[in-house]
């Protein structure tokens, strides 16, 4: 079991159901504490239930009040030290517009290169 304050836990925000389970499956299978909203608003508010979470792994464009780019500075407010991954298959956002620290990876991806970079970010 995954202690509450691991860092092995992730929230996974993305707005397609397929792409949303595959990803939780792959992390849920290596040991991670896996969490998965559909859209921003959703994972604001497992953050706030939830402060331990400290890897998000958001998609850039989905449905509600924010995008992943907000919401990525959301996260960022809250908890300075998480580790971010922010992806997209509309193209890269403006570097600028992105938190600092956080990683861009394009769509499609491999799920292994998502846990690389979350390695690579942890060490």
């Amino acid at each position: 079991m995954v202690q509450a304050n691991s860092p092995r836990s992730i929230l996974i925000v993305e707005d397609e159901p397929f792409v949303r389970h595959d990803l939780a499956d792959f992390f849920e299978d290596r040991g991670f504490q896996v969490f998965a909203a559909q859209d921003a608003d959703t994972a604001a508010e497992i953050l706030a239930a939830h402060t331990f979470i400290r890897i998000v792994l958001t998609d850039v464009q989905m449905a509600g009040t924010m995008d992943g780019v907000k919401l990525a500075h959301v996260v960022r407010d809250r908890c300075p030290l998480a580790i971010l991954i922010i992806v997209s298959g509309m193209g890269h956002p403006p570097i600028a517009d992105l938190p600092d620290g956080s990683v861009f990876l394009a769509k499609p991806f491999d799920p292994r290169h998502v846990l690389d970079e979350i390695e690579r970010l942890s060490a």
